[in-house]
């Protein structure tokens, strides 16, 4: 399973959009950047679906354009004009070579998936690896109307249960992506989320 990161050079505010190639060639997020299905095509002729970890404007700016130019299945969790397949909580996703399992995690979104394999997790915001708070496990953000810093942790925890022992990568909706001991990641993501301190000061109330 290759994973390629198509936002990487982005000079707008997106999501990191991972276009993931095997058996199923998948691209998780559609983000915000012009021209991502130029990007897309630059690596792949095909592709079979777009999965969306949730439906932020970030991550679905550009879903329309990609939805159009490849002519592909869209999967959610919460309705979409665009959707083909509804996902819910523990259903199985073919991305890439591998079978990764819904986990529902609200609390940064209402209609917020992150997925879990046995060697990767796809987190979305949920979790992130690093961003302007913290470096070395952060999680999304919950200052905004709808979001609930309490059913974040509850979500973190989750994804916590149901990880694998062997996943050794996280592929996050922001920052960089993380190889090594993605476990211990998500626990100081957690530690840091139980403080229940504002995220970022300055937008506190």
């Amino acid at each position: 399973m290759d994973v390629i990161d198509v936002t990487a050079d982005a000079d707008v505010f997106t999501c990191n959009v991972f276009l993931v190639t095997g058996d199923r060639t998948i691209l998780i997020d559609a983000g915000a950047m012009e021209g991502v299905a130029d990007v897309v095509a630059d690596h792949v002729e095909a592709l079979d679906a777009v999965v969306l970890t949730h439906q932020h404007g970030d991550h679905v700016d550009q879903l329309d354009a990609v939805l159009d130019r490849f002519d592909a299945d869209c999967y959610a969790y919460d309705d979409h004009p665009r959707r083909t397949h509804a996902i819910d909580d523990g259903e199985l996703v073919t991305i890439g070579d591998e079978q990764f399992e819904a986990v529902y995690t609200p609390g940064h979104a209402a209609d917020h998936l992150a997925f879990v394999g046995d060697r990767a997790l796809f987190s979305g915001d949920v979790v992130v690896y690093n961003d302007g708070a913290f470096d070395d496990g952060s999680f999304g953000r919950t200052d905004m109307p709808g979001q609930s810093r309490e059913r974040l942790i509850e979500s973190i925890h989750t994804i916590l249960d149901r990880l694998p022992e062997g996943v050794e990568s996280i592929y996050p909706g922001h920052g960089d992506s993380f190889h090594g001991d993605v476990r211990g990641l998500i626990e100081r993501a957690l530690e840091r989320a139980e403080r229940r301190e504002p995220k970022y000061p300055e937008n506190a109330t």
